[in-house]
């Protein structure tokens, strides 16, 4: 697999990284063995960087994902993020916080260097410069590599990046959240690499969607406006429009989609995710897709008619 350069640091990555968080967390019922498998596979397949968080299971994502990298863990780059609390999700970057998830993250995770540490969502009550500070002292101790950013604004991103070099801004990206297009310039400007989480749109481009009620009551999709009663019928024709594109390049859904993300930019890293070891293989053959520019006009012009605004913070 072709690799991509995130940052100026020195981190790189497969085109198509691995998104862990559907393993333990908000996406209907998981099975280890069955994750396992998947992340392995993804891996054989050429996969080289996998993504997980201290708030994915509370620890519980950390262990299954080091777990299965652990024979395998000199040839992956591993990325984990803190900042949210277990009291209501509420953002929580103290300084001490900060220090006690770090270092439990290592010890979940079987490693004793995180290759990439982000600062999960802003947090208000807590200067981004005293995060950065906690941040890079476990650079400086060896325990991190290199920096990231997720879900916040280009104010922070600039004013973290003046304390220590980010690496990497993680945000949502896809066909149906492009919001995240107005921080490019910033990121541009700095030099800063990007990840985009969610690029099948929470499933919705996977090809398998389905209505809200089609899913168990704990699964993430019950509060995702893309599925709201008043947009998932447009959304659906959105999906369908796309996958007539698809079909006549006789490729998945899931692989148009991705294609396009990597067509944006070359310092872009998607990160789906499955449990499944062939949706796994679907989504990694995105790599060796290239898009027309007529592909790419058309897809625009689908994404300008989907409706229901992304969630953000996960």
């Amino acid at each position: 697999m072709q690799q991509r350069t995130l940052g100026t640091q020195g981190l790189a990555a497969g085109s198509i990284g691995y998104g862990a968080m559907g393993t333990v967390f908000a996406y209907g019922p998981t099975d280890d063995t069955e994750s396992i498998a998947a992340i392995r596979r993804a891996h054989e397949l050429g996969v080289t960087h996998f993504d997980t968080a201290e708030m994915y299971g509370w620890g519980d994502g950390e262990r299954l994902l080091g777990a299965a990298l652990a024979p395998i863990r000199d040839e992956v780059t591993i990325a984990t993020k803190f900042g949210f609390t277990t009291d209501d999700w509420k953002p929580d970057s103290r300084p001490e916080h900060i220090r006690e998830v770090v270092d439990r993250s290592l010890t979940n995770l079987g490693t004793d260097s995180i290759d990439l540490l982000y600062q999960h969502v802003h947090d208000p009550a807590v200067p981004i410069e005293d995060v950065v500070g906690v941040m890079q002292e476990f650079v400086q101790a060896g325990k991190v590599k290199y920096l990231g950013l997720s879900n916040t604004d280009g104010e922070n991103i600039r004013r973290a990046h003046a304390v220590h070099p980010i690496s990497v801004f993680q945000t949502e990206y896809s066909v149906f959240a492009r919001e995240s297009e107005e921080l490019f310039p910033v990121v541009d400007e700095l030099g800063i690499g990007l990840v985009a989480y969610s690029p099948l749109a929470r499933g919705f481009l996977s090809g398998a969607v389905r209505p809200r009620s089609d899913y168990p009551e704990d699964d993430i999709r019950h509060i995702l406006e893309w599925w709201a009663a008043e947009h998932f019928d447009q959304n659906v024709v959105v999906a369908e429009g796309l996958s007539g594109i698809a079909a006549e390049r006789g490729i998945s859904l899931a692989q148009l989609s991705l294609a396009w993300i990597l067509a944006q930019r070359n310092d872009i890293v998607p990160i789906p995710g499955s449990k499944n070891p062939v949706r796994v293989a679907d989504n990694v053959a995105a790599a060796d897709v290239v898009l027309t520019a007529d592909d790419l006009a058309r897809i625009d012009a689908l994404s300008r008619d989907v409706r229901g605004k992304r969630i953000r913070n996960n």
